[in-house]
């Protein structure tokens, strides 16, 4: 079995693959600050109470956005699953060449993403990430990088909101009844989605008219993904575990077995 480590803003998603399929997934907020004892024992406590077996732990690998939490998770998956966990960064086999000016700035989760999508759907394909932030990445029929844009995503403009504004409450993010909202959190909830649900159009069509790539193959992914992909016809597919494939790729790429 493959355990497979996504360190995002909000949260870390780990899945458990054995051969091809996703067996088990959960979460633990990336947030809160943890001893690599404390990470441990709650990795071990989550893959117990979903009766995976540590012995049958094979290999781990780790995509990560936040730095200061690396420390401790390597060392609590060294001391408590036994395993050195491959890390995905510069020097690691892809099989996608980043084309951008820079391309040591560009985040593991996206390349992990774009593998994921090539691999799956093919290319020219755009990969909408719907996380903390919300990524747009173009990878061309040649399996390259070529370009990325970078939004504040849905929860981010909702904190913006409630946080910065004295009378707006803390609501939660869903697509009301109707745009045409009468009340303050409906108001709020319109102004959030169908707002995400607009940009998120407006990108995919100036993408396809820049790039020339009529054909593009539009593809979603994040938790609050489904909620756009289910009100635009420019979005064809919605994958939530995109990110858990891609991790699961990148290893097979490098570990020989």
């Amino acid at each position: 079995m493959l355990l497979v480590c996504d360190v995002g803003n909000t949260n870390i998603n780990f899945g458990v693959y054995e051969g091809d399929e996703l067996k088990v997934k959960f979460k633990i907020m990336s947030k809160m600050s943890r001893t690599s004892d404390e990470f441990g024992v709650i990795i071990l406590e989550l893959l117990e109470h979903n009766n995976i077996s540590l012995e049958d732990i094979e290999g781990c690998i780790i995509a990560s956005v936040v730095p200061n939490v690396m420390h401790s998770l390597v060392n609590a998956l060294k001391r408590y699953v036994n395993k050195n966990p491959l890390i995905v960064g510069p020097g690691i086999k892809t099989g996608i060449k980043i084309i951008t000016e820079a391309p040591k700035e560009i985040g593991a989760d996206r390349i992990v993403d774009a593998v994921a999508a090539y691999d799956i759907y093919g290319g020219p394909v755009l990969v909408i990430d719907f996380g903390t932030a919300t990524t747009y990445d173009l990878v061309t029929a040649n399996g390259e990088f070529a370009a990325g844009i970078t939004a504040p995503g849905i929860k981010i403009s909702a904190k913006a909101l409630w946080e910065d504004t004295a009378k707006l409450p803390e609501i939660e993010i869903k697509k009301p009844a109707s745009i045409l909202a009468q009340e303050t959190i409906s108001s709020m909830q319109a102004g959030l989605v169908y707002g995400q649900i607009g940009q998120t159009e407006y990108i995919i069509k100036k993408v396809k008219e820049e790039s020339g790539l009529t054909d593009l193959k539009v593809v979603a992914t994040g938790g609050l993904g489904s909620i756009v992909s289910e009100e635009t016809e420019m979005i064809q597919e919605y994958d939530r575990n995109l990110t858990m494939h891609g991790l699961k790729l990148i290893y097979e790429k490098n570990v020989r077995k």
